[in-house]
């Protein structure tokens, strides 16, 4: 075998996993396409002694510091295949090469897909947002939105609340009679007709114009996103996926262990909900556990 373990994706939870296990001394490849989930926002909030930073910032000092476990190498680069062997697997690159591995980390992070509303992805990250504890604070006591998708949307409305005074927009769909008195305990309001556009300077967001013409006065909105896997290799590998409300999710046990013995995944790919702080707990898991499987080989 080349490695002890390949890691598929270099973001938050594919560099903790590569930490612990460059610190634990064995030899580990990651490979990273240089395209984190977070790259659009500017700051990260909520993870512990880095709150404020930007992502991109956190992982490349990650990465510079990776360089002390000598034992350890990124190249950044996609893998377009994986195959399991007798005793391991292979990685296809796309530069034509092959690797093989005792063991696979997957960490290569999803793919948002979002509604398509002119003017709402140019905000993505910034005043378009998924995770009010990620980006709540600083958008304390102003007008908010929140953009119905799915049933998580009512739950996600209600929470926001929190945060400031909130505005549900349907965009078309309908409320159970539940669901509308559940938001108007909390004092949402709610707004049934369709988007037109999200309008503000550069990629603030000063309103919500409706279709019709009416403008409604919102600051960030809040979109439950709808997710795709960033790499074709779990279905390739054939690891157990729920599909969600949110997008598929791997399967894995508390070790972080796939369906496939001596596959692992972490990160926004087999857990929901999603945060930095949570990607990063669950890197820590899976290098730990892939460690002791190679030790006693379980």
């Amino acid at each position: 075998m080349q490695f002890d373990t390949i890691i598929i994706g270099g973001g938050f939870a594919g560099l903790s996993a590569a930490t612990y296990l460059g610190r634990a001394r064995r030899k580990v490849q990651v490979l990273d396409t240089g395209k984190p989930r977070n790259r659009f926002s500017s700051a990260s909030h909520g993870f512990l002694g880095q709150d404020g930073r930007a992502p991109l910032d956190i992982l490349s000092d990650a990465r510079l510091q990776l360089k002390s476990y000598p034992t350890v190498s990124v190249r950044t680069t996609a893998a377009q295949s994986a195959q399991s062997k007798s005793d391991g697997f292979s990685v296809g690159l796309d530069t034509g090469e092959t690797l093989y591995t005792r063991t696979l980390i997957l960490a290569f992070g999803l793919h948002d897909t979002l509604p398509d509303i002119p003017g709402l992805a140019a905000r993505w990250g910034i005043s378009v947002l998924h995770c009010p504890y990620c980006h709540g604070f600083e958008y304390s006591d102003r007008s908010l939105g929140v953009l119905y998708r799915n049933e998580i949307s009512v739950h996600q409305a209600q929470l926001i609340t929190e945060w400031g005074p909130t505005t549900l927009f349907l965009n078309g769909h309908e409320l159970t009679t539940e669901q509308s008195g559940l938001l108007i305990q909390r004092g949402v309001q709610i707004e049934p007709r369709p988007l037109a556009a999200l309008e503000g300077e550069g990629t603030n967001l000063s309103n919500i114009r409706l279709q019709g013409g009416h403008a409604v006065e919102i600051e960030a909105l809040y979109v439950v996103p709808q997710s795709a896997h960033a790499s074709p290799l779990a279905a390739l590998l054939g690891v157990k996926v729920e599909e969600t409300m949110m997008g598929p999710l791997i399967v894995t046990d508390e070790a972080k262990m796939t369906s496939q013995p001596g596959v692992y995944a972490a990160g926004d790919i087999a857990r929901a909900p999603h945060s930095v702080s949570w990607a990063v707990g669950d890197g820590v898991t899976a290098g730990t556990a892939v460690h002791r499987a190679l030790v006693f080989g379980k």
